[in-house]
């Protein structure tokens, strides 16, 4: 497993405080670029592969009436972003991003959460070993997303199962829901709740589950494994990598949260987590759509730090 070179890192913040500029004067630019020279082991990091991953998982819960949408049209936008169509296929044209889609079974949801396990652990880790193996080990960068009708709801389900706190802290509109359909959402989450005591992220991941968000977890995982770098996207994507710090407090070391979406409790997990996103832009699409706009930030980081002349050579002090 390659880990942070504080050594690289440490290199690489003396060339930035070197650069033709005061020192900190790119505020976040710089610490993205000693943080992508820390997990690469190059003083001057690259991003030469960018790839973005959408995971697509359906779920039982949506029988409580959580969405005001069907769950139907999670295939239809996986055949959107197989046709080009979505947000995340421009804006991963425009980062520089090779995107991979990749349903989960939409066929089987899982199943409702109120009523009992959502997956059994084998189900669990069949697509944990599914998000895992999309990895493309030749990445500099990975970006996550997801897509799948009533994942908020699976998402506050987890938030509340890590950080505590009820249904109403972690419960938001996700794709619109408003007046009964916000009410069911809280209602379901209390209930799986108060159904369900998992102990690890595995037990988490079974109880309220969302393939989509095992396989998130398989991917951070895989991602650590190779010292490859994540953007995550909002509050479903983290809400799931959340999971694995259960286990490991320190199991997204090498993740970022591309942004800080619109959806209430995004903000307060990013806080339980005490990690700082790269955006807030009040985006609260999903698809990995906030992951794939910090990309470009990310990219823009990089080129200042190694682009940039130093004092000594711009012949200035």
């Amino acid at each position: 497993m390659r880990t942070f070179d504080e050594a690289v890192a440490t290199a690489a913040l003396a060339r930035q405080n070197n650069l033709t500029k005061p020192p900190g004067s790119l505020g976040r630019l710089e610490e993205l670029a000693v943080f992508m020279a820390g997990w690469q082991g190059r003083e001057r990091p690259r991003i030469d592969r960018a790839q973005a991953i959408v995971f697509a998982g359906n779920h039982g819960i949506v029988a409580q009436g959580v969405n005001p949408f069907p769950a139907e049209v999670t295939a239809l936008m996986v055949q959107n972003f197989r046709a080009g169509g979505a947000a995340i296929n421009q804006l991963c044209r425009v980062a520089g991003a090779e995107l991979v889609v990749l349903p989960l079974e939409l066929e089987r949801p899982t199943r409702d959460f109120t009523q009992g396990p959502a997956m059994d652990l084998s189900e669990v880790e069949e697509a944990m070993a599914a998000g895992a193996g999309a990895v493309d080990p030749d990445a500099d960068v990975l970006l996550l997303g997801e897509m799948g009708i009533g994942n908020s709801t699976v998402a506050a389900a987890l938030a509340a199962w890590i950080f505590g706190g009820g249904a109403e802290d972690w419960v938001g509109p996700g794709t619109g829901a408003g007046g009964e359909v916000l009410a069911r959402k809280q209602q379901a989450v209390e209930a799986g709740l108060a159904l369900h005591r998992p102990a690890t992220a595995r037990e988490a991941l079974s109880a309220f589950g969302g393939r989509e968000q095992a396989a998130i977890c398989g991917a951070v995982l895989r991602a650590h494994e190779l010292g490859l770098p994540v953007l995550l996207d909002g509050f479903i994507c983290t809400a799931a990598a959340s999971v694995l710090t259960r286990d490991d407090p320190d199991a997204l070391r090498h993740c970022l949260i591309g942004h800080e979406s619109a959806e209430p409790g995004h903000h307060r997990l990013i806080e339980a987590l005490g990690m700082k996103p790269v955006l807030s832009l009040d985006m609260r699409l999903g698809e990995g759509s906030g992951a794939a706009v910090a990309l470009m930030l990310l990219r823009a980081a990089i080129e200042c730090h190694n682009g940039m002349a130093t004092f000594a050579e711009a012949g200035i002090g």
